[in-house]
């Protein structure tokens, strides 16, 4: 009898994007307030014909631009880049990146992406929260420090950030991002 054996060959990309219930889920209470106050008035027989009309278009037009940009948005990891699709798409290469942590922004986590001038990067994907949630967001934050950690090249060096390199005091560990005291 033959056993074949089937190599696992890594990936040679991973794209992650919003999924499509948190591109529209953070404007849905909006959308059932206004669309329940033209319902309320209708019933109430006001003469809403061609008002209820607009809104239901209007608001129906922006969940299908919320649908069609939230898939556009996110990060596509490569071997030597991360390519963040934002409104305007910006690579970063790996060997620039100096750490890769979760924030928390209005209300909700999201994964940073710190290079060596002392830019930052927020990314759009992936992102947890109220009316985001995402069960999967440790797993891809870890999966996008793995990534950088694996492709960031053997002459990769800490370099310590801006204001650091300035004036200040001694950086611990080895750490530009850990906290002074």
């Amino acid at each position: 009898m033959e056993q074949s054996q089937v190599v696992a060959r890594p990936p040679e990309r991973i794209r992650y994007r919003s999924a499509l219930l948190q591109s529209v889920l953070p404007v849905l209470p909006l959308l059932v307030v206004v669309w329940g106050t033209k319902v309320w008035e209708w019933m109430s027989w006001k003469p809403v014909g061609a008002e209820m009309t607009e809104s239901f278009g209007l608001w129906g037009a922006t969940l299908l631009a919320l649908l069609i940009a939230g898939q556009y948005f996110g990060v596509t990891l490569t071997e030597s880049t991360a390519i963040v699709h934002n409104l305007r798409r910006r690579t970063i290469q790996w060997s620039n990146v100096q750490a890769i942590c979760v924030e928390g922004f209005q209300g909700a986590r999201t994964v940073v992406i710190y290079e060596a001038g002392g830019r930052r990067t927020r990314l759009r994907a992936p992102i947890t929260g109220f009316l985001r949630w995402d069960r999967g967001f440790e797993e891809k934050f870890q999966t996008i420090g793995k990534w950088w950690q694996d492709h960031r090249g053997p002459d990769w060096t800490p370099v310590p950030p801006p204001a650091a390199q300035l004036s200040g005091p001694p950086i611990p560990d080895g750490n530009p991002f850990a906290s002074p005291t």
